[in-house]
């Protein structure tokens, strides 16, 4: 189960405590079970920051304060600060990564489907498309929903597995497999009956909540020479 320590503290030494972060971020590299730090100051009150730190385990969690380094940032932490910093210890029951699960959504459940509604859901009505197949970026929700249709239509059982996802700030890269048969004509090449399997990354991001813009790298050429439409010299 994911761990969260949360540390509440007030100090006017912010930037000293700031560098003092990066000192321990290098003392530790190799060392540290650490996976994620996040600090926050208080819009509302001068001089008081929460940072949350996330580890694969309270174990993990234990095993990284028994650092030397930890030890001894932390004692330099508390001098740094105007009164004592508190502690709080989380074990985390739900994590919702709201962008993530928006992103595997379209993926399994929606791209190539003609359900318009939940697709405008996902997708800003401004979307813009870099897709490495196309000449042109494809603009607007509209454009490219009926740009996955032709897919669809090409191939009327295709479906993704999402394979990994990492997410950052307001963008999330999904790998995924793609497999599908083609039993209809599509981008005006007659259908062949052949399976394709082929496997790309999209990096989306999101804007209001919403899939704002787009990135696909696949490889198109490999689909092409598995539908038999192109052979490569060997």
């Amino acid at each position: 189960m994911t761990f969260v320590q949360i540390i509440d503290c007030k100090t006017s030494r912010y930037d000293d405590m700031n560098r003092l972060m990066d000192t321990w971020v290098e003392a530790t590299q190799g060392k540290r079970t650490a996976t994620h730090s996040l600090i926050g100051r208080d819009r509302t009150t001068d001089n008081h920051y929460v940072e949350i730190v996330e580890f694969p385990s309270y174990e993990e969690a234990m095993r990284n304060s028994k650092l030397p380094e930890t030890d001894r940032i932390f004692q330099e932490m508390v001098a740094l600060c105007d009164e004592m910093p508190t502690f709080t210890d989380l074990d985390v029951v739900r994590d919702e990564q709201l962008n993530k699960n928006a992103a595997r959504r379209l993926f399994e459940d929606i791209i190539g489907t003609e359900n318009a509604g939940a697709f405008h859901e996902l997708v800003a009505s401004d979307y813009l498309d870099h897709d490495v197949a196309n000449e042109q970026d494809t603009r607007g929700a509209d454009a490219f929903l009926e740009e996955t249709l032709g897919y669809r239509r090409g191939f009327p059982d295709f479906a993704f597995t999402v394979e990994d996802q990492v997410a950052e700030g307001d963008r999330v890269a999904t790998r995924w497999t793609w497999r599908g048969t083609n039993t209809g004509e599509m981008r005006g090449m007659p259908p062949t009956g052949k399976t394709v399997e082929m496997v790309g990354t999209t990096t989306f991001r999101f804007e209001d909540g919403k899939i704002k813009e787009g990135w696909w790298h696949w490889d198109f050429l490999g689909m092409l020479r598995q539908l038999g439409v192109v052979t490569l010299p060997s």
